[in-house]
């Protein structure tokens, strides 16, 4: 798993955008950046819905205010789904990337195989991310919601 004083991996994330699809080199989005990159298991789930993206929607000033650049959602989802699930949710402020296959959520080591739920699915996180390096990272334990919440990564800036 990847760990505090760590580069983040090369990979792609997509985001729907209003000229069409994006497809972000991840060094190069997060190159010379502060930003809050938190992990949901799933849009449109319960707890991600209810509680960890509305949680960043409603802090998105504050933590600006504290010199964020990006802050970002990305679950192993399509780009589709994600731009979807930021609309329902009022997510203007926040980037909706989807990790579609994985591949930068399997390179983090941050990945669990759900099963029949879903399959390869993300471990719900956050970390914040200094000039592509991770400078805090809270993974949450099984079924816990407290360390990746937005208040708890507003409180460590």
């Amino acid at each position: 798993m990847i760990a505090q004083g760590q580069a983040l991996p090369d990979a792609t994330l997509s985001q729907l955008g209003k000229e069409g699809m994006i497809n972000h080199k991840v060094k190069e989005l997060f190159a010379g950046k502060k930003a809050v990159l938190f992990a949901v298991p799933g849009a449109f789930t319960p707890t991600c819905s209810e509680a960890h993206l509305p949680g960043y929607v409603v802090l998105a000033d504050e933590l600006k205010a504290k010199g964020v650049d990006i802050i970002a959602c990305v679950s192993v989802n399509d780009a589709f789904v994600m731009k979807a699930w930021g609309e329902t949710q009022n997510a203007g402020e926040i980037m909706m990337l989807a990790d579609g296959d994985g591949a930068f959520t399997k390179a983090l080591g941050l990945e669990m195989d759900t099963g029949a739920f879903g399959g390869l699915r993300s471990r719900r996180y956050a970390m914040v991310i200094d000039d592509g390096v991770v400078s805090l990272l809270n993974v949450e334990a099984p079924k816990t919601f407290e360390v990746s919440k937005a208040e708890t990564i507003l409180a460590s800036l």
